[in-house]
């Protein structure tokens, strides 16, 4: 289901208690126990086959918006890159072995799940890497079509590394910061504006923002968008192609499942690539990059955007665990982590005692990513609670229980238990 063609029927109010949301598991009896909704749904889960491609237990892993599970093809394939590319091959792995090329062919592979056509995204380094390259080279583009653009608008709610990245952009290129709440964004774009840098999905809320509509107001000033996709690449449809989005990063140790400190990644727009100055030039960017050359002359395409040594190891992991997305439709992902948020809200409802938690998700479809955040007075140690009785989610300062669905290993049942398990676990401590 896109963000185009959600529905809008009255559901939960965001600062309301969790409940019954818009629904999108048609056929499935509303009068039916959640134990029996449950299973029905899972029954008729398309996805469901996908989980076996997952090294999962008996754990409800509802933590996947921070670390995805570990596909069961990554040791393997680790495990070759070690004992015979690198061990036996070593040196001529860069050229056999399709090392030197993997930052670009591993992009093409992320390409159609952020709505990208190939040849615009370059995985390598660390997502605040990739935010400073956006960001700094956005500012630049626009000066190029305008003269006096200085000032850089940054989401106000946005995770803290973005915010430090931007206001050092902003530093070094001259720039007044305007940190600003997405929904003020609109109306506070003016002549001065030269790029913006938002989030797709609110990592502590899960609230979803206008993407098409944010980046047609940043268009219209004549600026330059630039998106944070960590929290809604391979949970939701982005479409940065058909909105024209000028530059976009991403994590791919989310919703990728990637492994832990795996490459992020960074998009520039076709036709934006031939203008894109980087701020950090390396050798792995230059357009002869044996040629040892004292001058920088970049690379045509995204290839501009690597600057040095890829991390082969982490990256060629990262290859292998996004081979579970072989068939899968990033549509069909979104309407189960619909259905899977819309389930644990119902569920939410049944289990907790009435008062001890206050949802922070939006209630509406197209308001929400594919978590839900929970707010109640003594989230840390719930939290602590929920992970000894085997159900993991994460805790955000100050009170804020936070619980990731990752469609493509977490299942109806999970959802049922971990609401069952929290109601449990509030109630003891009533």
């Amino acid at each position: 289901m896109s963000e185009r063609s959600e529905r809008s029927e009255p559901g939960v109010s965001e600062g309301s208690e969790p409940g019954v949301s818009e629904r999108s598991e048609p056929g499935v009896s509303e009068r039916s126990e959640p134990g029996v909704r449950a299973a029905e749904l899972d029954a008729s889960d398309e996805l469901a086959k996908v989980r076996a491609q997952f090294v999962l237990d008996d754990v409800v892993y509802l933590d996947g918006n921070s670390l995805g599970a570990l596909p069961v093809s990554v040791p393997g394939r680790v495990d070759d890159v070690v004992r015979r590319q690198w061990g036996e091959m070593r040196i001529r792995s860069w050229e056999e072995s399709g090392w030197w090329t993997a930052p670009e062919r591993i992009g093409d592979r992320i390409a159609p799940l952020v709505g990208a056509a190939p040849g615009q995204i370059v995985v390598g380094d660390s997502t605040s890497v990739n935010v400073f390259k956006a960001l700094v080279g956005a500012v630049r583009l626009a000066a190029l079509s305008s003269d006096g653009r200085d000032e850089i608008i940054v989401d106000a709610t946005t995770f803290p590394t973005d915010g430090y990245i931007a206001a050092s952009a902003a530093r070094l290129t001259g720039c007044e910061l305007r940190p600003l709440d997405p929904a003020e964004v609109p109306s506070a774009l003016g002549p001065r504006t030269a790029a913006v840098l938002l989030n797709h999905v609110d990592y502590r809320t899960g609230r979803l923002h206008d993407l098409p509509a944010l980046t047609s107001a940043i268009h219209d000033a004549g600026a330059l968008a630039v998106w944070d996709l960590c929290h809604s690449a391979g949970a939701l449809p982005v479409d940065l192609d058909t909105h024209g989005v000028d530059l976009a990063v991403g994590c791919t140790y989310k919703y990728l499942n990637g492994g832990p400190g795996s490459p992020a990644y960074l998009y520039v727009r076709a036709d934006l690539q031939p203008r894109f100055d980087s701020p950090l030039p390396g050798w792995n960017s230059h357009a002869d990059p044996f040629g040892m050359s004292p001058a920088y002359e970049p690379a045509p395409g995204a290839l501009r955007g690597r600057v040095g040594t890829p991390d082969i190891l982490s990256m060629l992991a990262l290859e292998a665990a996004l081979e579970v997305w072989e068939g899968v439709s990033i549509d069909s992902v979104r309407t189960k982590s619909l259905a899977l948020t819309d389930f644990f809200l119902e569920c939410v409802e049944a289990y907790v005692p009435r008062g001890r938690v206050e949802s922070l998700t939006p209630s509406r479809h197209a308001e929400r990513g594919s978590q839900v955040a929970l707010r109640c007075a003594d989230a840390g140690e719930v939290m602590k609670r929920l992970i000894e009785r085997g159900v993991v989610g994460d805790f955000r300062h100050p009170d804020v229980l936070r619980f990731g669905f990752t469609p493509l290993y977490v299942g109806f049942g999970d959802v049922e238990r971990a609401a069952r398990v929290l109601g449990e676990t509030m109630s003891e401590g009533a």
